[in-house]
């Protein structure tokens, strides 16, 4: 499926001179957004997958549903500050900014083999930080699945050699 004609594009958000990829509009189309599930299933079944961690907060909206589609828990990775348990953190730069992620410490155990699903992946900060993090409770990063890549942005360099499976590129 073409899942671009159900991808808005808003320009100058969240500053000028970033075009903002804006799912929301695939999201609210419950056939479209089951077919982009489906569609990562299929992209990413063939590995050993014993958990899906998504990053705050459009990766909850891919990576729970992929890992409910998958058979496979659901580790959120959140902002600092906002889990209550014991955590880890590590910083990060985002195409426009700075911020930091969390997990908690329970949340993965050591060689459980972790899938990372994104709405995006663009320049791999956000997805880096979450590798990070996932190897430092001693899980394995095994590959990530993304609703859209930013070609341009070379994201891919920062995560070294995981499989990557994306449906739209731009």
């Amino acid at each position: 499926m073409d899942f671009k004609p159900y991808i808005r594009v808003i320009p100058d958000f969240p500053q000028p001179g970033i075009r903002f990829k804006d799912i929301t509009t695939l999201l609210k189309n419950p056939t479209v957004y089951q077919a982009a599930i489906d569609e990562l299933k299929a992209l990413v079944k063939h590995l050993e997958i014993d958990l899906i961690a998504g990053p705050e907060a459009r990766g909850f909206v891919v990576g729970a549903p992929l890992a409910l589609a998958l058979g496979v828990g659901f580790v959120p990775i959140r902002k600092s500050g906002k889990l209550p348990g014991e955590t880890v953190e590590a910083a990060y730069d985002l195409e426009y900014g700075k911020d930091r992620l969390a997990v908690h410490k329970d949340a993965i155990s050591p060689g459980q083999k972790v899938l990372i699903a994104d709405d995006l992946l663009a320049t791999g900060g956000t997805i880096a930080t979450t590798i990070n993090l996932i190897n430092q409770l001693g899980g394995e990063v095994i590959g990530a699945a993304f609703l859209i890549e930013l070609g341009y942005l070379d994201g891919r360099e920062k995560l070294g050699d995981i499989e990557i499976a994306s449906l739209v590129t731009y």
